[in-house]
């Protein structure tokens, strides 16, 4: 008679090796896989409604996915000339740049011996070159690995459809393999979905607005590299604390010190309106019960964009908030009532 206790222990050393080497197999499109089980979640409401009308699964998910396909491909086809043409304008500028200049303006005092005024303009020009050689780099380096991002954007798509069309059934799986009640399980479930959206809508959507609205305002007073600048005010939009300001102030002091009023103007109407925007667009986002401090989405965002790359933004405080569920479930006794 074989022993009950041996037949366990096996099995969890079998299951155990089996989800290794399932995680190694992976491994090279694990972010893709994730990134569309991500989008999948957050277009799951424009599937919800294209279902009610169509009451088709496969067409449901058949479009939203060609919509998500035409998203992403056609902002790349337009923007991707326009994006490498900023990028090579700015390495090439950065290179003739007087970096000081502005600085005496602003600063007269501070630049008045002319020893100090050489230490900093090599100091920022050694910073910006680097900067710039790297975004040029980088740009060089997509160039020559794109059949290798078009197979994971074809991972991703096909994620997407999947978890998109077979997300209820994927839940319920889920839901079979937790070892809690059915009481507990339920508020998990429910708590992990509110944190789910305080962070891909609360912090993301919100994020990639502001940064647009500030966008649009760049392409209106006609900024240099605006695409650019655009890019990097949606990523500072997406940070909680430090927000769009840390863009587009510099932009609308750029203008000041170069005496043109009217685009400083413009600049300033639509980075107030970015700044604050969030207040009012947020709240239909989030609930109060599920909202994250600031700070420990700014860390974890940090920390995120170390390990996992871009997609640390939004794996970081996902990651962080599921461990914040289950300290909290341990701490009131899975949820009692």
């Amino acid at each position: 008679m074989k022993d009950p206790y041996l037949q366990k222990i096996i099995t969890v050393a079998v299951l155990f090796v089996l989800v290794v080497l399932t995680f190694f197999l992976l491994k090279p499109i694990l972010l893709s896989i994730i990134t569309g089980v991500i989008l999948a979640f957050i277009l799951s409401p424009v599937y919800n409604w294209f279902l009610k009308k169509t009451k088709g699964k496969n067409l449901a998910a058949g479009i939203v996915c060609v919509f998500l396909i035409l998203l992403i491909i056609l902002p790349l086809i337009f923007l991707t000339p326009l994006f490498i043409n900023q990028a090579v304008k700015i390495y090439v500028s950065s290179q003739q740049m007087n970096f000081v200049e502005p600085l005496e303006k602003i600063f007269p005092s501070l630049f008045v011996s002319e020893e100090f005024s050489a230490q900093i303009g090599s100091s920022i020009y050694s910073f910006v070159t680097k900067i710039t050689t790297s975004l040029v780099n980088s740009l060089s380096t997509l160039i020559m690995n794109s059949p290798i991002i078009f197979l994971h954007l074809f991972v991703v798509f096909f994620t997407f459809y999947f978890v998109l069309r077979d997300g209820k059934s994927l839940e319920n799986y889920l839901r079979s393999l937790m070892p809690f009640s059915k009481q507990v399980e339920e508020k998990l479930f429910e708590y992990s979905k509110g944190i789910t959206t305080s962070v891909l809508y609360g912090q993301i959507i919100v994020g990639l607005v502001q940064g647009v609205i500030i966008g649009t305002g760049f392409f209106i007073s006609k900024v240099p590299s605006a695409l650019i600048l655009t890019l990097l005010a949606v990523a500072a939009g997406i940070f909680p604390i430090i927000g769009t300001a840390i863009i587009w102030l510099p932009v609308l002091i750029y203008f000041l010190i170069a005496g043109n009023t009217l685009s400083a103007i413009i600049v300033l109407i639509f980075g107030v309106i970015s700044s604050n925007i969030d207040g009012f667009i947020r709240p239909f986002f989030v609930s109060k019960k599920v909202n994250l401090h600031p700070a420990l989405i700014l860390v974890s965002m940090v920390g995120g964009l170390f390990v996992f790359g871009i997609l640390g933004f939004i794996l970081g405080p996902l990651i962080v908030s599921y461990l914040i569920i289950f300290l909290e479930a341990y701490r009131k006794n899975m949820f009692p009532d």
